[in-house]
Formats: C-alpha cells, sequence, structure tokens
C-alpha cells in the first residue's frame, strides 16, 4: 500500500498531478499506435514527464520540509525562518541564526541582532560547529539529509574557505611589508574578478580600515610605496562599485583623505582609480556632500588641470557628479573649476565632457562673471556653429542663455554673432528640444533689447 504523504491531501496538486498523468498517457498511445507519429509528439511527452518529475520533486521537498519543521527540536530552528538551519552560524552577540536569513538581514542594512537588538560589534558569520555537528546527528536518525557544509555556497557565490582566506589576507596588511603588498595585490585582483568578494568588506566594519592601515599609518608622502598604493586605491574602487559598499566605504574615516592623497601623489594609474572611485561613490547624494566638504573638488580640479589623457574622463566624470548638488558648485568656482574647465574647451581637450560640467556650474552667479572675463562667449557661439554633437550644442546655448539673463554686456556679442551667421536662430529651428527653447529665450532677449534701443 502507498504511504499517504501530507500533500497528497491537496487538491491542487492532486488535480495537477492527474492532468499530467492524462496527458502523458494519451501522448504515449499516439507514439505506440501511430505508426506516423510525429517528432514534435515525443518532445510534448519529454516536456510533460519533466514536468511531473518536477511535480513530484517538489512535493517530496515540501513533505520533507515541513517534516523537519513540524519535528525538529527549537534549538536546531532558526530564529528568522523557524525552519532547521542548514549552515548555522554565530553572531557577535551569541546567538546562532541559519547563514542564509541572517545574511539578507545584515544586507538590508541592519546592525542589530534580530533577537536582542544589540547594536553588533561586527558582521563577520562564525559558523556554529556544534549546532552543525548536533543537527547532523538528528536528521541521521531521523532518515533526513542535511547537505555537505563543503559544497554549501551562499547566494553570494561565497565558500567557507574563501572566507577564511578573505580573513587571512587582511591580517596579512598589518605585517612585514612583503607580506602587505602580496596581499594587497591579491586582494585587488580578487575584487576586480569576484563580485562576492566585494560584498565580504560589508559583513564586517574593520574590515575596510583593516585594507587602509599600510596607508593610514605612513608618517609622510616619501614613505609610501608607490604599487602599495595603487593596489590598495583600486581595491577602494572595486569595492565602491558595489551598491550595498558605497556608503560604507565613505563613510569610513580615512577613505576620502586617503583618496585624496593619491590623487595628489600616486601613480597616473592610482591618482586615476582615486577619481574613478569618488566619482563611484558620488553617486549617493549623501556621499556628494561627504566629498564636497572634505574637500576632494581641489585635487581632482589640480588633476583635470594637469591634462593627463588616462585621467581626464575619470576626472571630469567625478567632478560633474559632484556638482549636481548645489553646495558643491560654489566649492568648485572657489577652487579654480571655471577658468582649468573654459581653458580645456579652448584648446578642444574633451569638450564633450568639459561643457556637460560647465552647463551645471553655469546656474552660480561667479560663474557667468568669470566667464565673461574669459571670453567664453564667442568661444560657445563657435562650437554651436562648428559642431556636430546635439548634446554639445544644447549645452553651449543654456549656458548662454544664463550668461544673456545676468550679463547684459555680452548681448552685443550674440547679437552680432545673429547678424553674420544666424547660427542662434538655426539652433531655435533645428536643435533638440531643450535647445530651442533656451535659443528661443535668447532671441526673445536680444529682440526686446533692440525694440527698446529703437523706442528710446
Amino acid at each position: 500500500m502507498a504511504k499517504t504523504g501530507v500533500f497528497e491531501s491537496d487538491p491542487m496538486v492532486m488535480t495537477k498531478a492527474t492532468e499530467l498523468k492524462k496527458e502523458l498517457q494519451r501522448l504515449v498511445r499516439n507514439i505506440v499506435d501511430d505508426e506516423d507519429y510525429r517528432t514534435e509528439t515525443i518532445d510534448q511527452a519529454r516536456e510533460t514527464l519533466f514536468a511531473l518529475k518536477e511535480l513530484k520533486m517538489k512535493r517530496r521537498s515540501l513533505s520533507l520540509k515541513l517534516r523537519e519543521t513540524v519535528l525538529c527540536p527549537e534549538e536546531f530552528k532558526c530564529p528568522l525562518s523557524k525552519e532547521l538551519m542548514r549552515d548555522p552560524v554565530v553572531l557577535s552577540t551569541g546567538q546562532t541564526y541559519d547563514r542564509p536569513f541572517i545574511q539578507k538581514w545584515l544586507k538590508a542594512g541592519n546592525r542589530t541582532c534580530p533577537l536582542t537588538q544589540q547594536v553588533l560589534s561586527h558582521t563577520i558569520l562564525t559558523p556554529n560547529l556544534l549546532i552543525r555537528e548536533m543537527i547532523s546527528q538528528w536528521c541521521e536518525s531521523q532518515g533526513l539529509e542535511l547537505p555537505d557544509l563543503a559544497q554549501h555556497v551562499n547566494e553570494e557565490g561565497i565558500t567557507e574557505a574563501d572566507r577564511d582566506h578573505f580573513l587571512s589576507l587582511l591580517e596579512k596588511l598589518s605585517l612585514t611589508l612583503p607580506e602587505q603588498k602580496d596581499a594587497a595585490r591579491e586582494l585587488r585582483l580578487l575584487t576586480k574578478k569576484m563580485p562576492s568578494f566585494r560584498a565580504l568588506f560589508g559583513e564586517s566594519l574593520e574590515a575596510i580600515p583593516q585594507l587602509l592601515r599600510p596607508l593610514s599609518e605612513l608618517k609622510s608622502r616619501s614613505s609610501i610605496y608607490p604599487d602599495l598604493q595603487e593596489d590598495i586605491i583600486t581595491t577602494l574602487l572595486n569595492l565602491s562599485i558595489h551598491d550595498s559598499n558605497k556608503k560604507l566605504v565613505a563613510e569610513t574615516p580615512m577613505v576620502i583623505p586617503l583618496l585624496m592623497e593619491a590623487l595628489m601623489s600616486g601613480t597616473i594609474e592610482t591618482r586615476t582609480n582615486a577619481a574613478a572611485a569618488l566619482f563611484t561613490l558620488s553617486a549617493l547624494d549623501s556621499n556628494k556632500t561627504l566629498i564636497g566638504k572634505s574637500g576632494a573638488l581641489k585635487p581632482l580640479i589640480d588633476l583635470l588641470e594637469e591634462g593627463h589623457p588616462l585621467a581626464m574622463k575619470d576626472v571630469a566624470s567625478a567632478i560633474f557628479n559632484l556638482c549636481i548638488i548645489h553646495e558643491n558648485k560654489g566649492r568648485a568656482v572657489r577652487d579654480g573649476a571655471v577658468k582649468v574647465i573654459m581653458t580645456k574647451i579652448m584648446n578642444g581637450t574633451h569638450v564633450d565632457e568639459l561643457l556637460a560640467i560647465l552647463a551645471v556650474l553655469a546656474s552660480h552667479q561667479k560663474v557667468v562673471d568669470e566667464l565673461g572675463d574669459l571670453g567664453a562667449v564667442p568661444c560657445l557661439l563657435r562650437i554651436i556653429r562648428e559642431s556636430t554633437c546635439d548634446r554639445n550644442k544644447e549645452n553651449c546655448i543654456a549656458i548662454l542663455h544664463t550668461i544673456c539673463l545676468n550679463d547684459r554686456t555680452k548681448r552685443r556679442t550674440m547679437r552680432d554673432e545673429e547678424s553674420a551667421y544666424g547660427t542662434i536662430s538655426k539652433l531655435a529651428r533645428n536643435g533638440t528640444s531643450r535647445a530651442k527653447r533656451k535659443a528661443n529665450g535668447i532671441l526673445e532677449r536680444l529682440n526686446r533689447a533692440v525694440n527698446l534701443t529703437h523706442t528710446a
């Protein structure tokens, strides 16, 4: 007599199984009885058989799960899932949880113990080998199978061996210089190739300070080892790519000062990667404010002025992102951004990126004054006239519109350009929708000024 499982009493499951069996019988009968059966019929039979197998496996899995949950001792159940623990781990408070569920809790940004509500001193998860062995023995006595821990991989793709190796590399960063260099190089490679290793840095509040220790303990720039600095700064860049790390990385006290130091003193690759890290971290508005207040715009602008081709795009991207918030616009202006940017544009260097920054900065009153003194108006009009890039034309006319509204002395130059080439009128007809609006706004101002002059 067949055993009656818990889910055999589920009408929906039973109905689904009956339908699949009937369909399978029909298909097999067609194959057996019809000499000229179609190959599609075999495919349909195979798919139906596979669906029946899947249903059976699910029913078995659910039945075992229910049996585990009903029968297992309470101390073997995870406080979060209320199910039998597969990979019990101990939190810093001493409480034990099943790894996938406590990891989900921590990844949601929680830094307290779910049971005790204590603030965690760190988020390293330690395997509870005693509970694991007790669960294994209980499962054996009940005829249940528990997955082999050696084969266990969490949803981030990290094994226990990976985690142990990660912790050993962090420890090496406090040892001799050769060991520091080896560990830093390996962490750089691992965080580049394996996104899961980036997530490991979020499990402990001490992981990033440990990474930075070789740089943070140096007494002066002259004692910096360029290859070690490059590997650590590049690892920071790799970490900052991971969305869950952005806030943690930026708010670790030594990160931004060390990135600023790298912008000023590192190899060109180090400086470029430091700029890229600041750009990536500035995806969060709270980080934009933090980075701006730290004074990081000045070394970024200095690096932009140097104009090394490897660094230009990353530096420009970082400055653009930071200047999206109003308070950083003033900082960039005070740090000399407008002159540096306008000089580069006039020289034809990275015009696309730098026009985008200038368009963002143009809403600041001091920028209008500086642009007038730097001869920006003829340059911007020439770009509109000669460029084939709609985005560049749009940024140029947006800047000119702001100048037209706030500096009457530059309207004459615009009128002369319009008389000679019809540059603004052409853009008002053929530009993007934003460019048309700005161009028409300028034309209205220019026409109004002419009418007022004639009236007078």
